[in-house]
């Protein structure tokens, strides 16, 4: 089984990051601009995040089965703002970790306390999505 913990990009900007395969997260990841970030809104919680736009729906989804209300993905800065101060200042950098998403990978650029929380939602959502496949007798997942 495929590992889900966070990695830590060594990239120096010029470089690919290691194990995402897909080049349209590794643009987004390259480029790190404002232009390509966008919002994971699950529960209270506003988050940056930083992927391709398929990889991210696909992480969205995943962490959408950790909540009894929806998880949405905006592509422009919420009407309300950032709550949390250090997610709000948070940018993206190559210190945070990778969370691999099939053959990308999401950056969660957030603070700390919620970087943790949200990778802990998608491990959460993961586990729930292979319980309920698995129920349905359908073949193992590739999401990781």
């Amino acid at each position: 089984m495929p590992s889900t913990e966070p990695e830590r990009s060594q990239s120096t900007g010029d470089e690919r990051p290691p194990d995402v395969h897909c080049e349209a997260c590794q643009s987004a990841l390259r480029s790190g601009s404002e232009q390509t970030v966008s919002f994971l809104l699950l529960d209270q919680l506003t988050i940056p995040v930083l992927a391709c736009d398929d990889h991210l729906r696909e992480f969205t989804s995943v962490c959408g089965l950790t909540t009894e209300g929806s998880a949405d993905l905006l592509e422009h800065r919420p009407a309300g703002g950032i709550c949390c101060p250090g997610c709000r200042n948070a940018r993206y950098d190559p210190s945070h970790p990778l969370i691999p998403v099939q053959e990308g990978a999401v950056v969660v650029t957030a603070c700390p306390t919620h970087q943790s929380a949200i990778v802990e939602r998608f491990r959460t959502g993961l586990r729930t999505h292979e319980q309920l496949t698995a129920s349905l007798g359908t073949p193992p997942s590739a999401l990781r």
